[in-house]
């Protein structure tokens, strides 16, 4: 396996957390419900989160000798994760970002498999750190749904 499949594979956990990052940005401004307090928080506090990992990806792509994606025009043709357009209810957007975290994990654990083989030990450790974080996240969001 060559490193160039890990690069691509890390400039499209990229490309979905940038449109993942959007999405939260979207709900924290528009949710409405009975909810709406508390949300609002939460999605910025996750947005906030996002962002600090989206420089540790970009970072992680240079330093093992890629070039990150930095257009959002990259970001839509790279990125499984769509566009959140008009979602305002309190429990769609927390449906929205569980479904958007699903296609997180998954991802991740697919690079995780990548650079284990690869033995690259310093994208096993970001990754791995973000499974836990993405984990966690999935399991308070279903919480929350019921």
């Amino acid at each position: 396996m060559e490193n160039s499949t890990l690069l691509n594979a890390l400039n499209s956990l990229l490309s979905n957390y940038q449109i993942y990052y959007q999405n939260l940005r979207g709900f924290h401004w528009n949710v409405t419900g009975f909810n709406f307090f508390g949300l609002h928080e939460k999605f910025e506090e996750l947005y906030l989160e996002s962002a600090e990992t989206v420089d540790e990806i970009a970072e992680r792509i240079l330093a093992i000798g890629g070039k990150p994606l930095h257009t959002f025009e990259d970001y839509l043709e790279t990125a499984s994760i769509k566009s959140a357009k008009n979602v305002t209810n309190s429990k769609d957007t927390v449906a929205y970002v569980l479904e958007n975290s699903q296609i997180l994990l998954r991802q991740l654990k697919s690079i995780l498999n990548t650079a284990s083989e690869l033995n690259d030990e310093g994208t096993v450790s970001l990754v791995s750190d973000l499974i836990s974080t993405t984990e966690k996240r999935i399991w308070m969001l279903k919480a929350f749904l019921g």
